[in-house]
């Protein structure tokens, strides 16, 4: 089993940065990949980035491409997620999600381990 935990979310204004940050542990796997999603109010959970974490390739939102960065510290079993450029539709509940495999996956059942999640709001 892998336990995933995020961190790093907070009150910021429309144009800040933040860097969300995301543990794991337990029973990992390298061969894999991990990926954040966002929640808002009253919203379906959907697909921020993907990373894997051999190799580092990455895969994006088009409503974050530009602004995000997902990387990946394998040596810490920690992902991150640099936000910049914040807008007020980025508001939501970020989780970090982790699967067994490299394949870019876009839809919350692909993935096997979640995180609690951490808030990120921006104010305009």
């Amino acid at each position: 089993q892998v336990q995933l935990v995020e961190s790093g979310g907070g009150l910021v204004q429309a144009g800040d940065s933040l860097r969300l940050s995301c543990a794991a542990s337990g029973r990992t796997f390298s061969s894999g990949s991990m990926a954040w999603f966002r929640q808002a109010p009253g919203k379906e959970r959907e697909f921020v980035a993907h990373i894997r974490w051999i190799g580092g390739f990455t895969y994006y939102a088009d409503s974050v491409k530009g602004r995000f960065t997902i990387s990946r510290d394998n040596a810490k079993d920690t992902v991150y997620l640099q936000m910049n450029r914040l807008k007020p539709e980025d508001t939501a509940v970020y989780y970090c999600a982790a699967k067994r495999t490299i394949v870019v996956a876009t839809t919350t059942h692909e993935y096997d381990y979640w995180g609690q999640g951490t808030q990120v709001t921006v104010s305009s």
